[in-house]
């Protein structure tokens, strides 16, 4: 059973969140399912001046402006090229300005994990010149460890305004 806020009860209380796990730089990264609108593969967009360089332009998706962030460029990774297999994950985010829609570039999807909530590490402390505020927490699962990122804070309000001004 699933309750409204993503959150399944199992035989004995334990409640789930899933997560749409995806593919960056050969590192794991999750989304809270609930916050993905659609999936899509790279296509170009349209640059927006004045913008940081992760943010790599709009999409018009069915007449609303979505930002595309690029996620390896967000994080300070090694650059890549897009290639076919390259993908748009559409998220729906919340901010001082209420919901908004952005895209995040990844390098492939992988799958949907149910994860319990005890089962969510609190992020690592790595000092104060360390940014972890896109980190929600870590999740170690059999083969691999997962960072799960909290959406809302990937792109923040004043990004979000200066976009919405373009």
């Amino acid at each position: 059973m699933t309750t409204e806020n993503n959150q399944m009860v199992g035989d004995i209380g334990t409640k789930v969140e899933q997560f749409l796990t995806f593919e960056l730089a050969d590192e794991a990264y999750g989304v809270d399912i609930l916050k993905v609108q659609e999936i899509r593969g790279w296509e170009s967009v349209r640059k927006i001046p004045n913008t940081p360089d992760y943010i790599k332009g709009a999409l018009n998706l069915r007449g609303s402006i979505v930002p595309i962030v690029d996620l390896r460029e967000r994080f300070g990774m090694e650059k890549t090229d897009y290639s076919p297999v390259t993908i748009v994950i559409v998220l729906c985010v919340n901010n001082l300005h209420g919901e908004n829609v952005m895209g995040i570039v990844a390098d492939a999807v992988s799958d949907v994990l149910d994860i319990k909530i005890a089962d969510i590490k609190e992020s690592p402390k790595l000092g104060s010149k360390i940014d972890i505020r896109y980190i929600r927490g870590m999740y170690v699962g059999e083969k691999k460890m997962v960072m799960l990122l909290d959406t809302d804070k990937l792109l923040d309000s004043e990004e979000f305004e200066g976009i919405s001004n373009s």
